[in-house]
Order: C-alpha cells, then sequence, then structure tokens
C-alpha cells in the first residue's frame, strides 16, 4: 500500500495523539502543580491574574524537572508557534502564550490538536517542500514537513514526560485510588 507523505505524517500524528489522551484523559487538577523534587520548573500566579512560566534562555545546569502544567505550557507554546508558521501568521512571542490553568489545560491542547489535524490535511506536496525555519535557524534549510515531523516527535517526548509525572504522583501517594 501507497501512502502520501501527508497521509504518513497524519498516521503518525493520529497514533501519536492516541497515546497522548491516555495520559490527558487520566490528569486531574491536581497533577498539573505537583513537583516531584526541590529543583523544578512550573507556572507561577501572575500579577495580572494569570500565570507565569519559570524560563531562562540558557538551559540551567542541572535542567529543572519540569511540572505537568510547565510541560503543558511547553506544548501550547512550541505548538501554537507551529500553527502560525504553518498558517503564514506572524509567529508570537513565547511572552504571549498563557497557560489557561489546571481546569483548561487539557482542553487546550485538545483545540490545539484539532487545529493541528486540520492544518496537516491542509497540506500539499508543495506546501510539506516549502522552507521554514521553525523551530530551526533560517538557514538550516528545513521544510515543513521537518517541522510536521517534529512536532510529532515533540508531542511524544512531552507526552510521555506527563505520563510519568502523573505515574510518579499516583505511585507516591499523590493521587486517590484509581489513578485520579
Amino acid at each position: 500500500m501507497t501512502m502520501s507523505r501527508t497521509e504518513l505524517l497524519r498516521w503518525q500524528f493520529d497514533f501519536t495523539w492516541a497515546l497522548s489522551e491516555y495520559h490527558l484523559d487520566r490528569l486531574v487538577p491536581a497533577d498539573h502543580l505537583w513537583e516531584p523534587g526541590p529543583l523544578c520548573w512550573t507556572v507561577r500566579p501572575s500579577a495580572d491574574g494569570g500565570w507565569e512560566p519559570d524560563f531562562a534562555e540558557t538551559e540551567p545546569d542541572p535542567v529543572p524537572v519540569p511540572t505537568v502544567a510547565w510541560i503543558t505550557w511547553h506544548i501550547g507554546w512550541w505548538w501554537g508557534v507551529a500553527l502560525d508558521h504553518v498558517h503564514g501568521r506572524p509567529p508570537r512571542d513565547r511572552t504571549e502564550i498563557v497557560w489557561p490553568g489546571e481546569e483548561k489545560a487539557v482542553a487546550w491542547l485538545r483545540g490545539l490538536r484539532a487545529e493541528w489535524a486540520e492544518a496537516l490535511d491542509g497540506l500539499t506536496d508543495a506546501d510539506l517542500d516549502a522552507r521554514t525555519a521553525y523551530p530551526w535557524p533560517e538557514d538550516a534549510g528545513y521544510t515543513v514537513a521537518h517541522t510536521a515531523g517534529w512536532v510529532n516527535a515533540e508531542l511524544m517526548k512531552n507526552v510521555a514526560e506527563i505520563g510519568q509525572l502523573r505515574m510518579l504522583r499516583a505511585a507516591s501517594g499523590g493521587a486517590d485510588a484509581g489513578g485520579k
């Protein structure tokens, strides 16, 4: 059976998203801000009533362990900017991506999933071959197809991190019976 590049990328994305749903379906609000150790990156209440993520332009050493909240913000940041690039919109700055809180984070990610799936479905071979500078430098020579493959890989990595944190919290007694 032959498959177009768009169909293959969409299959890989749908497979990755199915794995994502396993953990997203089981997240509870208390999972989001749970800190598994003393050195964590999270999101913190901001002066305007929203949330501000921990961030450093140069990755610290040692690297802080991110909370589920930070990871969901991070997904929203890179995925939102990937969508900006694919749709030809001016890419938003990191500081413009606002975490919606523990009650709305999963719905936010599901909204990004729907927007990305629609974008993937609309890509032609010519679109996939177009040069893009996201998430790489301008002169890297990568294409929209590379970005789509990167989204799949980055999503799988980030969701694995969410799942690991969720399971660690549950195993440590941080969640009630049944993983909730």
